[in-house]
Order: C-alpha cells, then structure tokens, then sequence
C-alpha cells in the first residue's frame, strides 16, 4: 500500500510503478469528488455520486472508507479478494487515514509512505495541480504536517525526490517482502 500526504506524488510513483511492475493489480478506488483534468474515470478513480457511495457502504463493498477535506473515498474490497485469491499483488493508493483502517483490516498488508523532499517542494506540487485556493492549499499543508508525523507506524518509508528511483525503491520492497513470505514455513 502508498500512503502519503496529499501532494507527495501518489498517484504519480503508483504510476510509474505499474510500468515497470505491470505484474501487479492496481485497486481502484471510489470517490465522490469531482474529476480533476486528466483524470479517468475507471482509470484513477471510480468517480460515483453521494447516494452510490452510501449504497456501496451500507453493502459492505468496501475494505475502509473515510472522508477526507469534504469528499469521500472508498477501497472497494472485492477485486483485491479475487487478485490476492489469485496469488498476485494488490497496489493501493491510499490516504493516511485509510491506511490506518487497512492496518486494522489486513494486519499483514506491507505500507509505504511516500515523503516528500521537503515541506517546500510538497507545497510546489500542491500548488502545481491547481485545483485548490490558498486556504484549502493552507489546510491541506496541515494536514501534511500531521501525516507526516504519523509515518512511524508505516512498514518502509519512501523519498518522492525523483520518481523513478522511488518507484524501483517500491518495487525492491515488494520484492523482498515476497521473498520473505515464501521463505517462512507454512
């Protein structure tokens, strides 16, 4: 599992991951957020309104959910039963308050957090993606500041300082993780 403040570059390292992993199932997750440009639907993310989001929870489709600055998002659980019941890996990418529901859930589930190079570059990015005022940049950089404090419960920690590097650091993990599972007695 990513995990990591808003802005850390996500989606990106997941991204890149897949390309030179393409081996692993990504789970994507449920939102009720507006699409940002680019995004697809299906794709980033499943895009589904408020009365679809509440019908996916009161059905237990989901491994955690949460809502995070005025959205809601969800790990729907099905597709990661079938992937892992086939013997492959599931990548999540996922806040860090989901992360610690997943935690719960799934005790063994191996978490990385993703951490920017510093608190400036992280609000470079933010800044970068254009979607949010100065306030919700300031509440969102808050809340950053708070993740960040909660990455000692993470199993490995990631630098984004350079997409490519972090992504083959990712993929190491989850290489010596597996090599690790299937070296312990059954």
């Amino acid at each position: 599992m990513i995990s990591g403040p808003s802005g850390v570059g996500k989606g990106t390292l997941v991204r890149a991951l897949l390309e030179i992993r393409p081996d692993l199932v990504y789970s994507i997750s449920c939102t009720t957020r507006p699409r940002r440009r680019g995004e697809t639907d299906g794709v980033d993310y499943r895009f589904v309104d408020p009365a679809t989001f509440d019908r996916l929870v009161q059905e237990g489709a989901f491994l955690e959910f949460a809502e995070v600055f005025g959205h809601r998002y969800g790990t729907p659980a099905g597709p990661i039963v079938v992937a892992l019941a086939d013997g492959r890996d599931v990548i999540l990418e996922i806040d860090v308050q989901g992360a610690r529901s997943v935690r719960r859930a799934v005790p063994d589930a191996v978490l990385v957090f993703l951490v920017p190079p510093s608190e400036e570059e992280l609000l470079r990015r933010l800044r970068g993606r254009r979607t949010e005022g100065e306030e919700q940049l300031a509440r969102r950089l808050e809340r950053a500041r708070e993740e960040l404090g909660d990455r000692s419960w993470f199993d490995h920690e990631v630098v984004n300082d350079e997409v490519e590097r972090a992504a083959a650091q990712v993929a190491a993990i989850i290489d010596e993780t597996r090599a690790s599972d299937s070296a312990a007695p059954p």
